[in-house]
């Protein structure tokens, strides 16, 4: 077994459980959404459905909600908490009015119970490192999406948490953090599913805090815990938690400990499918010769 692989139920438990105080802790998330919305006023785009796919506390959705009046928002995520905790902060007007126009759905992004073609923007904030298939994930996005339809998302790079990820080396054998995936590889990824143009870029945000507990408190608090098939089965013990804090330290610098997110943005388009002078459509494959 792949030890890096996400236990799927883990994580949905995870989610569910920190789901009330999430938003508070959500700052880097919250942030990222708000660059990505400011991304969509440079698009041309008028969605008549469009998919929040891990929308968590609906913030971002209420903020596509406002962009778009008249669309139908389908929020859908994966821990049943997270979309109750939405529909508990929702305003008694979109309660009364929205009707409709929003819709909850517990799902994976992995497997989306929707129909191909069915909507005109995929949108999704820091949700799809959650996927132990992304390629397949992306073929799944594109399903969805109609023709010219629009996916806009974000996810983490390889260099996120790298100052964790350090202090962790030496401390056992086991696996402490997801592994996230380049973001040149994410845009061949979209290309072998389908999507044209893809767009993709990052940045670095360095979140700093006192100590490692502090770093650990925040990622238990947006129910990011480490739920790969290799985490440890019990608690760390007292000898690995020293030296986990003895090589974060190292790390210290003005007196802060670093927490550094590589965070990818990516955007692409679902073409319209090529065909031949007689109509044929046109299928892209790939094979190896031996």
């Amino acid at each position: 077994m792949n030890e890096f692989v996400i236990d799927k139920k883990m994580m949905r438990r995870a989610f569910s459980r920190a789901a009330e105080g999430y938003d508070a802790s959500a700052v880097l998330q919250r942030e990222v959404c708000t660059r990505m919305l400011e991304r969509l006023e440079y698009i041309r785009l008028k969605p008549a459905r469009l998919l929040d796919a891990g929308s968590g506390t609906g913030w971002g959705g209420r903020q596509l909600a406002a962009k778009y009046p008249a669309a139908q928002v389908i929020s859908l995520d994966i821990a049943i908490g997270m979309l109750q905790t939405a529909q508990s902060r929702a305003g008694w007007w979109q309660k009364l009015f929205g009707g409709a126009r929003q819709m909850s759905v517990c799902a994976d992004v992995e497997a989306l119970p929707l129909a191909s073609n069915s909507v005109e923007l995929v949108w999704s904030n820091m949700a799809v490192q959650w996927c132990n298939d992304l390629p397949a994930t992306f073929v799944e996005l594109h399903r969805v999406l109609k023709t010219e339809g629009l996916l806009m998302f974000s996810t983490f790079g390889p260099d996120t948490l790298k100052e964790l990820r350090q202090a962790f080396n030496g401390v056992d054998d086991h696996s402490h953090l997801n592994r996230f995936a380049d973001m040149h590889d994410i845009g061949d990824m979209l290309m072998q599913a389908g999507f044209a143009e893809p767009v993709m870029d990052m940045e670095y945000m360095t979140l700093t805090y006192d100590d490692v507990r502090g770093v650990l408190q925040d990622l238990k608090a947006i129910g990011a815990h480490n739920t790969t098939a290799g985490r440890r089965q019990g608690l760390m013990g007292k000898n690995a938690w020293a030296r986990l804090l003895d090589n974060y330290e190292k790390l210290r610098r003005d007196g802060k400990l670093p927490a550094t997110y590589e965070v990818v943005y990516g955007h692409a388009w679902k073409p319209a499918p090529r065909v031949t002078r007689d109509g044929a459509a046109i299928i892209k494959t790939s094979f190896k010769i031996k």
